[in-house]
């Protein structure tokens, strides 16, 4: 039986020429890299078309990866997030910004998100909602981006930030209320 490597050493081996060590680096993280893919997309295809660009860049900078900084797994995810962004700055998402006061929602204030939703039916949650919700969403919740980070990335104002965090967190609570009824 061989040994498990960690993605330091496939990495090593990747810059050495190795491409079975690049098709095992793949294969450990394809699944959490779809998954992100997945929370900024609208369906499923559109997340394969993420996924394709965003898994190419990771390869592509993999030499700009410096293990002292922090693990393969955090440096990834960003470069992909950094690709998404890339791509909807291309597309002017941003002016989709101006439509969201169309969307509709009801929900009280003070309400969490129920532990026993499962990470697959959030996900489904968070493709439904409008495109900057959505962003917004995930950089803020699930990345950890600051306001004022998510409002330099997305060229928006921190207070718009601030506003379509608040809309999508209502959006989805009313969302999981219709689910648990």
């Amino acid at each position: 039986m061989r040994p498990i490597l960690s993605d330091n050493s496939l990495i090593s081996k990747i810059r050495a020429g190795d491409q079975q060590a690049s098709k095992l680096l793949y294969q450990r993280h394809e699944s959490y890299w779809f998954a992100i893919c997945l929370r900024y997309a609208r369906n499923r295809s559109e997340a394969q078309d993420y996924f394709q660009e965003g898994v190419i860049k990771v390869f592509q900078v993999l030499d700009k990866f410096d293990v002292e900084r922090g693990t393969f797994k955090s440096w990834s995810n960003r470069v992909l997030v950094n690709e998404l962004l890339k791509y909807f700055n291309k597309q002017k998402w941003q002016q989709s910004f101006g439509d969201l006061e169309q969307a509709a929602y009801k929900a009280g204030e003070g309400e969490t998100i129920n532990d026993a939703i499962s990470a697959k039916e959030l996900t489904a949650l968070i493709q439904k909602l409008p495109t900057g919700y959505r962003m917004v969403f995930n950089l803020y919740e699930i990345e950890g981006y600051s306001h004022k980070e998510i409002a330099t990335q997305l060229q928006i104002s921190v207070s718009t930030s601030k506003s379509q965090l608040s809309k999508a967190k209502r959006m989805l609570r009313e969302q999981i209320k219709v689910l648990f009824q």
